[in-house]
């Protein structure tokens, strides 16, 4: 079964967890979807969003929207941002994990591990992060 589901909002902690909730209707909707292809997929959805909501810019004012839709051969996810660009997108292409000690700088590397496809672009004003992982 193929489905579309959409949330919208603001880029604050409370936003990931109505998209923790959206996740959890996905699996609900979706039951052929495998619980583990589901905790990874989510895994690395939220450790995008995290990043937009905790260095989106301007703090609090960022507005965003997911995309998540159910596919038979995978799930995919869009999050579209109005925040400022995202500086760094060399980051995602050497998305190696981060020393042991390091303080930050995991989630890309957890996403780019977890999913098959993520990828960044800035359109017009907009942030668009792309996801995707293949279901097994």
């Amino acid at each position: 079964m193929a489905g579309d589901h959409t949330l919208s909002g603001l880029a604050v902690p409370e936003g990931l967890d109505e998209l923790h909730d959206l996740l959890e209707q996905v699996g609900v909707q979706h039951p052929d979807v495998s619980p583990a292809d589901l905790m990874l997929f989510e895994t690395a959805v939220i450790e995008i969003a995290g990043n937009v909501v905790e260095h989106g810019r301007p703090p609090g004012g960022v507005h965003w929207k997911f995309s998540i839709q159910v596919r038979p051969d995978r799930i995919e996810a869009t999050l579209a941002d109005d925040g400022m660009a995202f500086e760094d997108a060399r980051v995602l292409a050497d998305a190696s994990m981060p020393d042991a000690d390091a303080e930050d700088g995991r989630g890309f590397a957890m996403a780019s591990q977890v999913l098959d496809e993520l990828s960044y672009e800035r359109r017009g004003s907009a942030n668009l992060w792309a996801m995707v992982r293949r279901r097994s």
